[in-house]
């Protein structure tokens, strides 16, 4: 395979997909778009899924490009772009404790996650929109995800199944 110019991440909440993708955009010197940079606004506000479109759209009109995330709003058009989609299979048992570690240490030194939005008990806990909430929702259904999307024409599908897949992954990439 050649190397991509355009690269999605996809995966379940506490896979790593913006840390692997931030390497990857690194190491190939591509621009990386934050999907959640994008679509939550100051004080957690969603933005509707028409200004969602319009700005992968933006991300979209680029010739290079890796995106962390796959949001179903735009996950059609988003694959329809790309060249290579990048799926994060990891075991429910690591993406839960990774993603627990690290909302705990998010809500305890107050990080700035995105647009100065800060996790809290509430947005960990509480709500469908608590990330915790929506990992125990989605967790089972990317599983799922990823094994139809395995099976892709287009874009070129890579699955990676533990940590040490993706740095094997990651040694290939040209850059």
């Amino acid at each position: 395979m050649s190397t991509p110019a355009r690269i999605v991440f996809y995966g379940v909440a506490g896979a790593g997909k913006t840390t692997l993708a931030a390497r990857v955009a690194e190491r190939l010197q591509i621009p990386l778009t934050s999907a959640d940079s994008l679509f939550w606004r100051p004080g957690w506000v969603k933005v509707d899924v028409a200004e969602q479109r319009r700005l992968m759209g933006e991300v979209f009109a680029q010739d290079r490009w890796v995106v962390d995330s796959a949001w179903s709003s735009v996950r059609t058009e988003t694959l329809e772009r790309a060249d290579l989609l990048v799926c994060l299979d990891y075991p429910w048992w690591l993406t839960g404790s990774r993603l627990l570690r690290r909302t705990v240490r998010r809500v305890v030194t107050k990080e700035h996650v995105c647009n100065g939005n800060v996790e809290s008990l509430r947005t960990m806990l509480w709500g469908r929109e608590a990330i915790l909430v929506w990992w125990l929702r989605t967790v089972r259904s990317r599983h799922r995800s990823i094994a139809r999307l395995a099976h892709l024409a287009h874009p070129d599908v890579v699955v990676l199944r533990r940590p040490a897949d993706a740095e094997e992954w990651l040694a290939t990439l040209g850059g």
